[in-house]
């Protein structure tokens, strides 16, 4: 083999390298993306559903109000009153249950940290040792 085909072959090696590392790069930003995205939909049903909450606060606030108004004995108890309470109850546990799945995905990701920073520690220990080891025979 001649050193042009030489060279050659070590650029077309080079090339297809880098190739394969953009191709795992792009693989890596896509899942990165898809999980964000994922993320951002389940804040954003958090978000709407305290609006939603405070919407039926603010409606349950003004009607008990005008149950005041009219001297109603138990205005907490009226018929007007009772559909906005069932509403609020549905929306609290909707809440919790969005709350809780973010709380479930953010220790999940906690520990796949923690769990990388283990991995890299015991690897630079070894990396670390390896090299002590050669200065100690050189």
């Amino acid at each position: 083999m001649g050193f042009w085909d030489s060279i050659k072959k070590d650029i077309k090696k080079g090339i297809d390298e880098g190739i394969h590392v953009v191709k795992e790069g792009t693989a890596t930003f896509m899942e990165k993306a898809e999980h964000f995205a994922v993320e951002g939909k389940k804040k954003i049903r958090e978000f709407e559903t305290k609006q939603k909450i405070q919407v039926q606060l603010t409606e349950l606030g003004g009607r008990i109000y005008d149950l005041m108004e009219r001297k109603v004995a138990t205005p907490l108890s009226h018929a007007s009153v009772k559909p906005i309470i069932k509403k609020i109850d549905s929306l609290k546990e909707q809440l919790e249950k969005i709350e809780t799945k973010l709380e479930d995905k953010a220790k999940k990701g906690t520990a796949k940290k923690k769990a990388k920073k283990k991995t890299s520690s015991k690897a630079k220990k070894k990396s670390t040792a390896k090299k002590k080891a050669v200065k100690k025979t050189s």
